[in-house]
């Protein structure tokens, strides 16, 4: 679904609460803002991120790592809960051969990848071929939480790399991981906002920085 059929989608429910219209209304947006720059990857990439952002993100006084990571996990846990669909496993099995697995067997987009870089962890390797196995294993068994955990961790050592100033605007070293990660979040996203909307009277917390008048 595009950002307009999405749109015209919210518009529909007159019961949708006040607080998660404006989660999705913002998330859509910004997928538009990401349609709109198709041909910018970099911008493209930030403007999907942003999207997911405003959709699983809510109002907590602690933003450690580790809160942010408990947030992810909550939030996949609960769109797979309710995607009766199964939309989330028919993508990933009919993209795992492409985007999904070029992306986690992507060793730079990594996290421990780059602690070794800095002494951290030595053993990075082998994190990286267990976390590949893993993905394989989630999928075979249908623990698509658990799979989506893989990817969003990857993708977010991406977001790092990009809004942390670690790579170049438009670099070719980055290309392959940020195409592949715009195509997955392009295909993710929609169906994310779709089932939210449609399980509007479930609890997706309160939002960060409600609008005021």
């Amino acid at each position: 679904m595009s950002s307009s059929d999405l749109k015209r989608k919210l518009k529909l429910y007159k019961d949708i609460p006040e607080s998660l219209a404006v989660r999705l209304h913002r998330a859509i947006s910004w997928l538009k803002c990401a349609e709109e720059n198709s041909n910018n990857h970099d911008i493209r990439f930030l403007s999907l991120w942003i999207s997911y952002n405003a959709c699983y993100a809510i109002d907590e006084k602690s933003e450690s790592d580790l809160t942010e990571r408990k947030q992810f996990n909550d939030f996949i846990a609960k769109l797979v809960c309710h995607d009766h669909e199964k939309r989330f496993f028919n993508l990933l099995w009919n993209k795992f051969s492409g985007p999904v697995r070029l992306i986690i067997e992507n060793q730079y987009i990594f996290k421990p990848f780059w602690d070794a870089q800095r002494g951290e962890n030595t053993h990075w390797k082998k994190l990286f071929e267990q976390s590949n196995k893993d993905a394989n294993r989630y999928l075979s068994k249908n623990e698509v939480a658990k799979l989506i955990e893989v990817v969003l961790d990857r993708l977010y050592m991406l977001r790092n790399q990009l809004m942390h100033g670690g790579a170049t605007y438009k670099s070719k070293v980055n290309r392959i991981q940020v195409k592949d990660a715009c195509n997955i979040l392009t295909l993710f996203i929609p169906i994310i906002i779709d089932i939210m909307m449609e399980n509007r009277k479930e609890e997706w917390g309160d939002i960060y920085y409600p609008v005021v008048l």
